[in-house]
């Protein structure tokens, strides 16, 4: 398929070639003959394995050489047993002190030792292991690998690994039933094999001196040392970053033609006067830019972004005032149906002053309601309209649709988004994010939007009061929780975990334990639980009740962590607090304190430096800021953060400065001629790895 001096994302899409076609046609092209040979054929890969690896969503050998390392066990440099400290994961050496011991209490069985060098010790314990014990012997050298955690009685390391000094082990996620060496010598028999083509031209890995893909991956891999595994990151990671923002732009098209709105600056004053307190700069702000938006012949195409609270909804029902004025019908669609009745409810007391008809519409209406609200927004009764998926649901018509408005854009993605723009004639599209990021990472992440950042919180707002409590205060914040109940104040228990799964030696409570013990240590008050495994209906019915005040406490995993606004709710207690991100964290606490009421986070866990960013700060985006210093661009990205992209390479590199410098990069092939071969080169491939993403095309 050549690519002329002329091509542009537009006309690469309106090709010939579908989309599914291109991406067999490049990965043939990647992969040679490679890409026909089946996992099957690989020794020791039988069904079961074959199996086992499709449920992690590797398929091909394509998919397996692309599943990299989630990490290393770096040999090479071991640390004294001294230099280990909470948290510290790595290789360390010492000789064993005195014979292992075998120990057994509660239903528990496990080999200890102490490994000591000249500089200090450390104690390693191994459950269910109990031939460690032979392995093991007094004065013994040993090369060991693993986490060490602080406990009531000192610093232990769990379940060390023996290892050999002076190697770099990959080591990848768990596939049930296949171990570490059976995944590392398939992979490293698929390098040998296959000969791989580059997805990006010489020209421009050359400009931004990469490896080559083969070579960054046999290094992802199998590092020969730490300067060609960095380098091997930076490529993978500059190859997705890169391809990911030319998917976006190719996802989301050129901005469409708009017919314009004739929005007046003094409907907006109108709009101002008829509030029950004055808006923020920050507010004014966005809601300038958005008339400008409207009254352009170009469709609008902007991410409203900023922290809980900071009046996002105000400045989406301003923008629907200001497009029915002009003569337009507006739509405004939500994640959840109880967050869609929460827009309702404000669209209605607001936007009902001026005497503007707003309905609803979900996918739990009976058959009539469904009929009755789709004529009243096919003939337009309804002006404004609010609600879930089922706005986009066939058999929806608008009767002019000129103004669409998506809350919790993570939750969507840009064909759930484009579906809901196709009921209207190219109208004016505006997205909002309660997920404070930095804006390096914005322009990434959303480079096909105009940005308005809301960095001011409404006056009245109270900042909430963050405190980390240990295990042995527990009781005491019990009895704070009890004392919110009696003032008709509600409580929020955020856990890491649905059920047994994960609980490692009974230290990580799930939440199911967490709410059977609360029902116990808080009776009579009514304690509720919610988790994602549940039905929808079933969820949403749980936090109605939670939001009309029939629960006291509601037990949760993070399904509660954007949508719902319960102002009443003054108690956010977050069980594991060291299992979540910062942002996550800040995201959670942003569900209480939304009322005038004092309001609480308590972070249940020991004091570090990421718990205390907390304590010293309401501000998202310096939560934000500090998230991406410490855990790098990668997990904005990944599997932790429900609806977005995994990334495997990005997930490796922790280096946030790779994000302006790709931005910098594709900006430069986009608008420059001198590049228009790469351009064509980089479109194709970003259009054959992004084909299937559920992020960045919407979930089917």
């Amino acid at each position: 398929m050549a690519v002329s001096r002329c091509t542009t994302i537009s006309s690469l899409r309106s090709k010939t070639i579908q989309p599914a076609a291109l991406c067999k046609y490049v990965q043939r092209r990647l992969f040679h003959g490679s890409i026909m040979r089946e996992l099957s054929s690989i020794k020791g890969f039988g069904p079961k394995r074959i199996e086992a690896l499709a449920g992690r969503g590797i398929r091909s050998a394509c998919d397996l050489l692309e599943t990299l390392p989630t990490g290393y066990r770096d040999t090479t440099r071991p640390m004294s047993p001294a230099q280990m400290t909470d948290g510290t994961i790595g290789c360390f050496e010492g000789f064993v002190a005195g014979k292992p011991a075998l120990q057994r209490a509660r239903g528990l069985v496990w080999v200890s030792a102490t490994v000591a060098d000249e500089c200090g010790k450390i104690r390693c314990m191994w459950f269910n292991q109990v031939w460690m014990r032979d392995k093991l012997y007094d004065t013994q050298h040993v090369v060991l690998y693993g986490r060490a955690v602080r406990k009531k009685n000192g610093l232990f390391v769990i379940n060390p690994t023996l290892e050999e000094a002076g190697s770099i082990t990959p080591v990848y996620a768990p596939v049930p039933g296949i171990g570490q060496k059976p995944l590392r010598e398939a992979v490293k028999l698929l390098l040998e094999e296959y000969d791989l083509e580059d997805e990006l031209p010489e020209s421009l890995r050359m400009r931004h001196r990469l490896m080559g893909h083969r070579d960054a991956l046999m290094q992802a891999h199998f590092p020969e040392n730490a300067e060609l595994l960095a380098r091997a990151k930076e490529t993978l990671a500059f190859e997705e970053l890169l391809l990911f923002q030319a998917a976006v732009m190719g996802a989301a098209g050129e901005r469409r033609a708009a017919q314009p709105l004739a929005v007046e600056d003094g409907w907006i004053e109108e709009f101002y006067e008829r509030l029950p307190f004055p808006p923020t700069g920050a507010q004014r702000r966005a809601i300038s830019e958005i008339a400008s938006d409207l009254r352009r012949d170009k469709a609008m195409a902007r991410m409203v972004q900023g922290d809980v609270g900071c009046g996002k909804t105000l400045i989406a029902l301003c923008a629907l005032y200001l497009c029915v004025r002009a003569g337009g019908q507006g739509a405004l669609m939500a994640p959840t149906e109880i967050l869609a009745s929460q827009h309702m409810l404000s669209a209605s007391e607001l936007l009902g002053r001026f005497g503007i008809t707003c309905g609803l519409i979900t996918g739990h209406m009976t058959a009539a309601e469904r009929r009755r609200a789709r004529e009243a927004i096919a003939s337009g009764a309804w002006q404004v309209v609010i609600g879930t998926h089922a706005i986009i649901s066939e058999g929806v018509e608008f009767s002019d649709l000129r103004l669409v408005i998506t809350d919790e854009q993570h939750r969507f993605g840009v064909r759930q988004r484009t579906k809901l723009e196709c009921k209207g004639f190219s109208p004016h599209v505006m997205v909002m994010s309660a997920t404070p990021i930095p804006r390096s990472l914005s322009l990434v992440l959303y480079g096909d939007l105009d940005l308005s950042v809301i960095d001011e919180l409404p006056p009245g707002r109270t900042p909430v009061l963050t405190r980390i409590v240990s295990e042995d205060k527990r009781v005491g914040m019990y009895g704070f929780i009890r004392e919110q109940a009696a003032q008709g104040r509600q409580t929020y228990v955020v856990c890491p975990l649905v059920g047994e799964e994960g609980v490692e030696d009974g230290e990580l409570r799930s939440a199911s334990q967490v709410c059977e013990e609360l029902r116990q240590a808080l009776s009579p008050l009514s304690v509720g639980l919610v988790h994602g495994r549940m039905k929808k209906q079933e969820k949403e019915d749980i936090l109605a009740e939670f939001y009309d005040g029939s629960l006291d406490v509601l037990v949760a995993t993070t399904v509660i962590e954007v949508g719902v606004n319960v102002p009443n709710a003054t108690v956010m207690v977050i069980e594991g607090a060291e299992r979540f991100g910062l942002a996550q964290l800040h995201q959670l606490r942003g569900r209480v304190g939304r009322g005038s009421a004092e309001s609480w986070c308590f972070l249940m866990g020991e004091s570090n430096d990421r718990l205390r960013t907390l304590v010293s700060t309401n501000d998202g985006f310096v939560v934000a800021q500090k998230d991406l210093e410490i855990r790098g661009p990668g997990e904005f990205f990944g599997a932790r953060q429900s609806g977005q992209m995994q990334m495997p390479a990005l997930m490796l590199s922790g280096d946030g400065r790779l994000l302006m410098r790709t931005r910098e990069a594709f900006l430069e092939i986009m608008r420059d001629d001198r590049y228009v071969l790469e351009r064509g080169a980089v479109l194709k491939a970003a259009m054959a790895r992004h084909q299937h993403s559920s992020s960045l095309f919407g979930r089917n």
